[in-house]
């Protein structure tokens, strides 16, 4: 071979190795991109491997979810099969048997009371439609004279309200809506005890929460408007702590209770509050005839008694302290001079 032929040899050499390490790269990248753009560790391949079941095994997941529901939907259905214990509500709905007895509250009170009061009220006649949807004997409940600011509080915190059902919401007065003839108003104030409940009557509960603010003035609507009037016969039964003015709720689930028992004692001790420190009026201590009197004359039995017995002591204190003054200056005058 002759030295002019070498360098030839030499450069096709170098051109093939170039051609050989520019392959290798290509396949190296070509390998990258198809598993990604950097080397994948095996820790990685476990979870592709495990990514790509799970995505395989999701129709299968979701048939197990869809027979799961079915099965509890099954047994749910089978428990209320078997449920004779009667405290399923939709059982118990099914024995209801609707009194035609009508149940009023009167919202024509709403000038007379400040916003605290307002959310009160609303609070009460939400426990009253509750009450009613699950008693045994639901009245059909009237809500009268509904508008100002009970309506805008209920808009504004329970707008659920207008989808309520087994209740007449009305903006007229309840005048406007049942016969003279047929209206009976509850009302501490009357003189009247109401023994039992006629069916056929309208009575009607005062919507107000005033405190005491406003006495007498349902018995004096009811007297204006010359409809009948009533009070519940509490004072027959039960011997409070506290005045006989109940609030629109307790009234209401007494009279619902008084319509599945016909019982009036059982009726106010199942509803009344704790707080009102109820008992059975024949189980209440009898009160002195002085103690009654006091009553009569104003009712400060126990302040009057304080005072008198005050009063008394610091007479006393005064007299005692009067003679020891005396004693005191006999003494002295009796002394050597």
């Amino acid at each position: 071979m002759s030295s002019e032929m070498l360098p030839a040899s030499i450069e096709t050499s170098n051109e093939e190795r170039k051609h050989n390490v520019q392959e290798d790269q290509e396949e190296s990248q070509e390998s990258r991109l198809d598993e990604g753009t950097e080397p994948v560790s095996k820790r990685q391949k476990k979870k592709l491997m495990k990514q790509k079941q799970w995505e395989e095994q999701r129709q299968l997941r979701k048939e197990k979810r869809k027979e799961k529901r079915k099965r509890k939907k099954l047994e749910r259905q089978c428990q209320l099969d078997s449920n004779s214990d009667g405290n399923d509500r939709k059982r118990i709905r099914r024995h209801v048997i609707p009194s035609t007895l009508r149940l009023i509250i009167d919202c024509s009170f709403d000038e007379l009371m400040v916003l605290k009061d307002i959310k009160k009220l609303h609070k009460q006649i939400q426990r009253c439609y509750a009450e009613n949807r699950r008693a045994p004997h639901p009245v059909q409940f009237y809500l009268t004279s509904h508008g100002g600011q009970l309506k805008k509080n209920m808009d504004e915190n329970d707008k659920g309200w207008v989808n309520w059902k087994d209740i007449h919401i009305k903006p007229e007065h309840y005048s406007e809506l049942m016969k003279k003839e047929d209206l009976v108003y509850l009302t501490s104030d009357s003189p009247n005890v109401l023994k039992d409940l006629d069916e056929s009557k309208a009575y009607v509960i005062g919507g107000l929460v005033d405190h005491n603010h406003h006495k007498g003035i349902t018995f004096k609507q009811a007297s204006d408007y010359g409809i009948e009037h009533a009070q519940l016969p509490l004072g027959d039964f039960v011997k409070m702590n506290s005045r006989k003015v109940l609030a629109v709720n307790h009234v209401f689930e007494i009279i619902l209770e008084y319509l599945e028992t016909r019982d009036w004692q059982e009726a106010f001790f199942t509803i009344l509050p704790q707080r009102k420190g109820a008992v059975p009026a024949d189980q209440a201590p009898e009160r002195s005839s002085q103690d009654q009197q006091s009553r009569a004359d104003g009712g400060l039995d126990n302040d009057s008694s304080e005072g008198e017995h005050c009063r008394k002591l610091n007479s006393l204190q005064k007299e005692e302290k009067r003679g020891k003054e005396n004693s005191t200056e006999s003494a002295a005058s009796s002394g050597p001079q």
